[in-house]
């Protein structure tokens, strides 16, 4: 029974694959988390039953919050409050939705609220320009310019944040959160240990799988193109088109990360790395000719082990900028 279970399994996997082949997605997939029904809900053409709202979870939204669940969330301002954001996260294969409810602040005295796609920090942005499909100016959803038209902003990914300031005490809004499953996301930010395949299936674009903390990262399985064996190392490997980087820093926008090695083609060797920045990325490169694959697991470095990669030329630059 175990048996057949697998092979079914491995057969849905693969008709996924081909499904996203034809609409053109490109993903994750999250080896530990697929089940069964995830497997069978995507085909289901019945939507996700979702939580009734008088059952939602319910607590106030701070000037500087970080929010993990589904839920109702008002702010309520008891005085200027000019400079707030509050980030959003969900698991690697799920995307975001908020929804605008009882919005009561002043557009023409100068409040708002703007959804991002994304996070922002210390004026960086992830995904990066390179690696989100919408254009920056697009990724920003304000209430005060979109009203009535649009009281809902669903994120591309498992990551999304609002930006608000309000001028006058008593004044209100509600946000309501909620989470939805993406069979093949895209670009991540993973804030926990795990195990990943990404996949991209011949589509021209580029992926990012972020983990922000120092890692030790495994990869255990390779494919670019009709290659399928264990990745090549090089200095770099761009000329080819198709090529996964492991890149390092200490923020968040991939085109400003250091290039810790690039991955093509295929080698006999150690795919172990031990990388103490506070952001580490497996990002793929696309070409759209091929399907490509990569897998690795990771979890977090402990302070014995950071203390002792302290002379490596990645922890170096990390702790250096």
């Amino acid at each position: 029974m175990r048996v057949t279970e697998r092979t079914l399994r491995e057969r849905l996997f693969l008709l996924l694959v081909c499904l996203s082949v034809l609409k053109g997605d490109a993903r994750y997939i999250e080896n530990n988390e697929i089940s069964k029904d995830d497997l069978y809900s995507f085909f289901n053409p019945e939507p996700k039953r979702e939580i009734p709202e008088e059952l939602l979870y319910r607590r106030p939204l701070r000037c500087l919050d970080m929010v993990a669940v589904e839920g109702q969330f008002t702010f309520t301002a008891e005085r200027p409050q000019l400079s707030c954001a509050a980030f959003f996260t969900a698991e690697p294969n799920e995307v975001i939705t908020v929804d605008y409810d009882n919005v009561d602040i002043d557009c023409r005295g100068g409040d708002f609220i703007t959804v991002f796609d994304g996070w922002v920090m210390k004026g960086e942005k992830f995904p990066s320009s390179q690696d989100h499909h919408l254009p920056v100016y697009e990724r920003y959803v304000d209430y005060c310019d979109s009203g009535s038209l649009r009281k809902s902003v669903r994120s591309s990914q498992n990551v999304a944040m609002v930006f608000f300031r309000i001028h006058n005490a008593g004044s209100s809004f509600t946000l309501t959160v909620r989470k939805h499953i993406n069979p093949f996301p895209c670009n991540v930010i993973s804030q926990s240990r795990g195990s990943y395949t990404m996949v991209i299936p011949q589509q021209h674009r580029n992926c990012s799988f972020s983990i922000i903390y120092p890692v030790e990262i495994d990869v255990s399985e390779f494919s670019l193109g009709h290659y399928n064996n264990f990745p090549k190392v090089h200095s770099g490997c761009g000329e080819s088109g198709d090529f996964v980087q492991l890149l390092g820093g200490n923020g968040i926008d991939t085109s400003k990360l250091y290039p810790i090695t690039d991955l093509c083609i295929t080698f006999t060797g150690p795919t172990h790395m031990k990388i103490g920045c506070e952001n580490t990325v497996v990002r793929m490169v696309s070409s759209g000719r091929f399907v490509n694959r990569v897998s690795f697991s990771y979890r977090l470095l402990d302070s014995q082990e950071l203390q002792s990669i302290k002379l490596n030329n990645v922890e170096d630059f990390c702790f250096s900028n």
